[in-house]
């Protein structure tokens, strides 16, 4: 059996006390810790580390937590990581703006270890299930499996390649959303690859010829978006 990899976790504070403490209790828990001083060095770590979860202040210079919060959650890599605010401000209007931002959780200083490391695997947990249940995605009688990479149409399977793959699973994640085509590339094909201008419609020709029926809508102008029938 594969051994399941250490869940990482970037811890983001301005104090160094505080990140020697967290980082010292949650390594002995088996996680697998990276650290940053502000919310500018939190963003540039957490695009290499790609952590399962970030612990991040508020009140830091540079980029406060606020800020550094909205800003990764434009990013479709962490558009879904959760974040959990651990901070001194112990006020409701603080709690209320901070998980209206976007955090998971909100955790006052000071805290216990055992608490900390509990709240942090609530949060994991919590997320690990929500992950798993989009692992598949049934819309009528399209069944899409993104753990086992399956298409299925009215029980006959439909063989794509990867990226087609991909690309139909993004767009039947949110039937009826327009995806722009800069969304599309990026998310499918990643900031560091270039690709030309036609691929997009490549791969959707491919999918419509494969599947034997159009998922697919062409917005003109805009981008693309799933219906059914």
């Amino acid at each position: 059996m594969m051994q399941e990899l250490p869940e990482k976790i970037l811890i983001v504070d301005d104090e160094p006390d505080i990140i020697e403490f967290i980082s010292y209790n949650l390594k002995n828990k088996g996680y697998l810790i990276e650290t940053a001083n502000n919310g500018s060095e939190a963003i540039r770590k957490a695009k290499t580390f790609r952590p399962d979860l970030i612990l991040l202040d508020m009140m830091m210079p540079v980029k406060d937590g606020l800020t550094t919060l909205r800003e990764l959650r434009i990013m479709p890599d962490f558009e879904e990581t959760p974040v959990i605010f651990l901070t001194a401000l112990r006020d409701e209007k603080s709690e209320i703006t901070g998980l209206q931002t976007g955090a998971d959780d909100y955790i006052t200083k000071p805290i216990k270890p055992e608490l900390l490391a509990t709240r942090v695997s609530a949060v994991l947990r919590r997320m690990k299930k929500d992950r798993e249940a989009e692992e598949k995605i049934t819309l009528g009688d399209l069944e899409i499996n993104k753990t086992k990479f399956t298409v299925t149409y009215k029980g006959q399977d439909i063989v794509l390649a990867k990226k087609e793959f991909e690309l139909l699973s993004l767009l039947a994640s949110k039937p009826g959303r327009v995806f722009l085509r800069n969304e599309i590339l990026q998310r499918v094909w990643g900031t560091e690859v270039i690709v030309g201008d036609r691929t997009i419609d490549v791969h959707i020709r491919k999918i419509r010829q494969k599947a034997g029926v159009d998922f697919i809508t062409t917005v003109k102008g805009v981008g693309y978006k799933f219906e059914m029938e």
